[in-house]
């Protein structure tokens, strides 16, 4: 730990401050749990939290007796321990720079010091963070389980930028450029490309073995009874699939007659479906959003208008600012990725004669008592609601969902399906998922999830560097940090997957959504974030 001009350093658990042109730093030689934070002497109790497992305070032996030195180990706890410039010079760094090297000798005398003070097979936990008064770095020893997959050692080759505009460091780069930002417009968006309509969350975990906040499937499913139920179903399959019996329960579901109800291969097909075979011709999708159904009606050959929300209006429907002439409007309730549960009857205001109102509601079951839900509405004019059984239930590879509308609607998009076109294991699903038990399940696990997203919350309120849309009532979060794009390379090297939100129109680089998971999951998530945020220094 190196204060500048012999200055006292604020008491923290790590020193954080920045030594221009100084040779010294600090080397925290970190316990087993030790763990990269804020690591700012004044930023609150919370950077002391992190640290509380510190071990001791490292350093070149000439400033061991720095006041500001001592006064950050005596707030720790921890001795301090001095090395010669000779010995830290030994020791390979992951991130040198040419300032400490001409000074000392020494590459980076924060990682040296820390690395040698944890001794022989210690990692480096937190690279060299660089403020206005001092260099630190933590090094030391993190066990992991044998179903654990995040590796703090891969922390060690990251090559990126810990202190801005340091000679010798080098620059990391930004892995999504984005395009310019569509503007808050009622007219069509003439920007088609400006945003990757096709890509999806399961892209961010594919071929890796990652901890998965990217993609919104409740995890630990699906449960073993639909399991069983799924597994039983194969021994019919030399039979041509018969869905009446699962249209069936889904209408009885919603207390609707059958004809309302179309299934499909879920909700992906139902959005083809619509683009395809309803007779519009001023099509509007509400943004940010799922982004398939705009993809599915320019790949139709329509031209798509967009409304984008704000975030400093929440993410809030506005019904005003949807064009009068649209013939379909297509609005996600609750909406991935914002997470917002907008009022039914905000929504059910833009039905318009010869205007279809397109709702997806596949999260909506994931919405204690689905409040706010417009499934089972007749008295709605053109209403179609999308449901998708993949999330609640982990489907998302037997595909599963369904439409329901007026018997019309029903109609024009039945004749555009291929003749069977949900698999008889799927259709078995189905009707399952539409049972008493399964509800109150899905029930239960609404009700879990809401906590466990309180408690992802308030973990994320934590950091100075995130905002978040605090409104979220889906099993998902989106949050806003400046350069999220190259923190979310970050977490991936820390072990977590999280899905980027330049993708959504309305959104650009600096957006993330995460998935909630249960508490440990979250807390260890939440590690890696401060690890990640503590790396953009």
């Amino acid at each position: 730990m190196e204060p500048a001009d012999g200055a006292p350093l604020p008491a923290a658990g790590a020193a954080e401050a920045d030594r221009t042109g100084g040779a010294g730093g600090t080397g925290a030689a970190g316990g087993a749990d030790a763990t990269g934070g804020d690591g700012a002497g004044g930023v609150g109790d919370g950077a002391a939290r992190r640290y509380a497992r510190v071990a001791g305070v490292a350093t070149l032996d000439a400033r061991v007796a720095e006041p500001g030195i001592v006064a950050a180990a005596v707030r720790l706890g921890v001795p301090v321990r001095g090395f010669p410039a000779e010995e830290l010079a030994g020791v390979a760094v992951p991130h040198p720079s040419e300032v400490p090297l001409a000074a000392t000798g020494t590459a980076s005398v924060a990682e040296a010091a820390a690395l040698r003070a944890a001794g022989p097979g210690a990692v480096l936990l937190v690279p060299k963070r660089k403020s206005r008064r001092v260099t630190c770095a933590i090094a030391g020893f993190v066990p992991f389980g044998p179903d654990e997959v995040t590796s703090v050692a891969r922390l060690s080759p990251l090559t990126c930028g810990y202190i801005a505009g340091e000679p010798g460091t080098p620059h990391f780069p930004t892995p999504h450029t984005t395009a310019d930002m569509d503007t808050h417009t009622e007219g069509p968006h003439t920007g088609s490309q400006a945003h990757d309509l096709r890509h999806h969350g399961d892209a961010e975990v594919r071929d890796e073995k990652l901890i998965d906040l990217a993609v919104n499937v409740r995890t630990a499913t699906p449960p073993d009874w639909l399991r069983e139920r799924i597994a039983h179903s194969l021994t019919g399959l030399a039979a041509y699939p018969d869905g009446r019996s699962a249209r069936a329960a889904v209408a009885e579901r919603h207390d609707l007659p059958a004809g309302r109800v179309l299934l499909a291969s879920g909700a992906a097909e139902a959005f083809v479906l619509l683009a395809r075979a309803l007779p519009v011709r001023r099509p509007v999708v509400v943004h940010p959003q799922f982004t398939e159904p705009e993809a599915a009606l320019r790949d139709a050959g329509h031209e798509v208008g967009r409304v984008l929300l704000r975030e400093e209006d929440g993410f809030r429907l506005d019904p005003a600012a949807v064009p009068e002439e649209a013939d379909l409007v297509v609005i996600g309730n609750p909406t991935n990725p914002t997470s917002v549960l907008h009022p039914a009857e905000t929504i059910a205001s833009l039905a318009r004669p010869g205007r279809y109102l397109v709702v997806d509601e596949a999260f909506m079951d994931a919405v204690p008592g689905e409040r706010e839900a417009l499934a089972g509405r007749t008295d709605v004019p053109g209403l179609v609601v999308l449901r998708s059984l993949t999330k609640t239930w982990g489907l998302a590879g037997l595909r599963i969902g369904y439409v329901l509308a007026e018997p019309e609607t029903v109609a024009l998009l039945e004749r555009a399906q291929p003749l069977w076109p949900v698999s008889t294991p799927a259709l078995v699903a189905a009707e399952a998922c539409m049972g008493r038990a399964a509800l109150a399940e899905a029930e239960h696990a609404a009700h879990r999830i809401g906590t466990e997203r309180a408690h992802l919350l308030a973990g994320l309120a934590e950091f100075d560097e995130v905002r978040t849309v605090a409104a979220a009532e889906g099993p998902f979060v989106l949050i806003r940090i400046e350069g999220a794009d190259a923190v979310r390379e970050r977490l991936r090297l820390l072990g977590f997957a999280a899905r980027r939100g330049d993708t959504f129109p309305g959104l650009d680089r600096h957006w993330l959504r995460l998935a909630v998971r249960d508490r440990a999951t979250t807390n260890r998530f939440l590690q890696a974030l401060d690890q990640a945020l503590l790396l953009g220094g």
